[in-house]
């Protein structure tokens, strides 16, 4: 899938506003609502035809010939598979291979892969705008994690 130019240049563009010295916009949305659309079409682009190729080998010695409950569902609502993964704790890497060894199309993956992120995104949004934390306890949590990089500064380790 090759990105298109106005949204690269766009993107460009605010990336550039974002990190120069007195950035006019945050540069943190643009990181976290993008990385995952960009890993998920590099991940398409390079394990969907390595995937693909094992399925049909397998295919072709005759293979299992069973299909899974979970991959009947994918292959029935791929998106919507994808997409609602994201509400739950397991591991997105099953989805991922699914999707690849299903034939999902790059743009139905990327969107989906979007999909998946939207609620995840609102909740911390929303928990970010509800529940506040006092300033003594962002200090403390703060003091408490950077305790293993005092010990590296303080204590050095003897070279082996």
């Amino acid at each position: 899938m090759h990105l298109p130019a106005t949204p690269t240049a766009l993107l460009f563009a605010y990336a550039f506003l974002s990190n120069i010295a007195l950035a006019v916009v945050p540069h943190e949305p643009a990181i976290i609502w993008y990385g995952p659309l960009l890993a998920a079409v590099a991940d398409h682009r390079l394990f969907a035809p390595l995937i693909g190729r094992l399925a049909q080998r397998t295919a072709r010695r005759g293979g299992l010939g069973v299909r899974t409950w979970p991959e009947r569902l994918f292959r029935r609502f791929p998106v919507a598979t994808i997409a609602l993964s994201g509400l739950t704790p397991l591991p997105f890497f099953p989805f991922k291979a699914l999707a690849f060894a299903t034939g999902c199309p790059a743009g139905k993956y990327t969107a989906a892969v979007a999909a998946r992120c939207l609620p995840r995104y609102a909740l911390l949004a929303w928990l970010g705008a509800t529940v506040r934390v006092p300033a003594w306890a962002m200090v403390a949590l703060f003091v408490l994690l950077m305790v293993p990089s005092f010990g590296l500064v303080w204590w050095p380790r003897a070279a082996s």
